[in-house]
């Protein structure tokens, strides 16, 4: 028997048995300390790889984003298995809303797709995600729901000649507000406003603006303004009261008991009308645009259908998705040529017709899978 062999005895390794590596060691280690959120990122990858048939490759930073899509996820999941279960057994859908029913090959390709595009869930009004029951699949789609911020950064990156600069106003009675647009005697758009000279007593909301500025071609600027009946008409058609303000249903004892009246966040949800407004009519440059947008062009429309499934279910539906997660009814608008010196060039207009109604702040979640989650620690995926 040779030392090294004593001495492998002696430290309690077998007889003949080759000391660990240290790349096993460190393998073992990281199978310990991995979080859901990597296991789920994993699994996004290798789904999509095998869908595509490709290796994908993604950033650091978009791996964090999927990380994050992973969090918002699992918390709407929850959240949505905690209201099936509160409601009467004879309406409650059978299907529990938990990761073992959510179609995970769609979610892979959509995670991806966002991560791309650079939507952050972390980031307040970016985007958010419902899941909906697919009726002819029997599982759960995943709507990644774009918010107004959200829109701005769709608008920048794949914008056909984006403004430099683009503000929203909304104008009170007590204020000052003369639009210069452009004439015979002026090239060039602009506005004189001031706020009341008192600006704690503006009076009321009588209608808003937006601006777009462009710093090197000022003949491009382009002012909008709206009357208040304007803006509102464009607010989501089961619009909510806790946020536009208005009557809503009194419950006592799990039971409505009359209504009563809410302020709600009017004046918030007024300006971000506006700001949708102002950032929704920027078409879409047709050389910019890539798979990863057409991809979540395609799964709004998706979703339209799957709210439209159930006739019984559509106004409960689009009631509680403004409610849980700020969205109202989108619409394509159809495509449009613009006026320009290159007549070939395309833009697609992309005004989509709804409104955030919350502000959600995903910056300090905490990890904490929901019960059943595949990427739970007590449970490991076999992918």
């Amino acid at each position: 028997m040779t030392a090294t062999t004593k001495k492998d005895e002696k430290a309690g390794a077998p007889a003949g048995a080759a000391a660990p590596q240290e790349g096993q060691q460190t393998t073992a280690v990281q199978k310990q300390t991995i979080t859901p959120s990597e296991r789920f990122t994993n699994m996004v990858m290798a789904r999509f790889s095998g869908l595509a048939g490709a290796a994908i490759e993604l950033s650091g930073y978009q791996k964090r984003l999927v990380q994050q899509y992973f969090i918002s996820i699992d918390m709407a999941l929850k959240a949505a298995e905690e209201k099936r279960l509160k409601k009467d057994e004879k309406k409650r859908d059978p299907l529990p809303v938990t990761w073992e029913n959510v179609n995970l090959e769609q979610l892979a390709l959509d995670v991806v797709a966002c991560s791309k595009i650079g939507y952050d869930p972390a980031i307040a009004n970016h985007i958010s995600m419902v899941p909906y029951k697919n009726n002819t699949t029997k599982k759960y789609d995943i709507s990644f729901q774009e918010g107004y911020r959200g829109r701005e950064l769709k608008a920048r990156k794949y914008g056909f000649e984006v403004p430099d600069n683009v503000f929203a106003e909304l104008v009170y009675k007590n204020d000052h507000f003369k639009p210069l647009k452009k004439d015979a005697r002026r090239d060039v758009e602009s506005f004189e406003f001031s706020v009341s000279e008192n600006p704690f007593d503006r009076g009321e909301i009588v209608g808003g603006f937006y601006y777009h500025e462009y710093y090197n071609e000022p003949r491009k600027n382009k002012l909008m303004f709206y009357n208040k009946a304007d803006i509102e008409k464009r607010k989501p058609e089961y619009a909510s009261a806790e946020f536009w303000g208005g009557k809503k249903t009194k419950w006592e004892d799990g039971k409505p008991a009359g209504s009563e009246h809410v302020d709600g966040w009017y004046v918030e949800m007024m300006w971000k009308t506006l700001f949708r407004m102002a950032y929704g009519v920027i078409p879409i440059d047709s050389e910019k645009i890539d798979e990863n947008l057409v991809q979540m062009l395609e799964r709004e429309k998706h979703f339209e259908s799957l709210r439209e499934q159930d006739p019984d279910e559509a106004l409960i539906d689009k009631r509680n998705t403004q409610l849980q997660q700020g969205t109202g009814t989108k619409k394509l608008n159809t495509a449009a040529v613009p006026d320009g010196d290159e007549p070939t060039r395309k833009a697609i207009a992309t005004d989509v017709q709804y409104e955030d109604i919350r502000e959600q702040d995903g910056g300090n979640v905490q990890e904490q899978p929901a019960d059943g989650s595949l990427f739970g620690a007590a449970k490991q995926p076999g992918f």
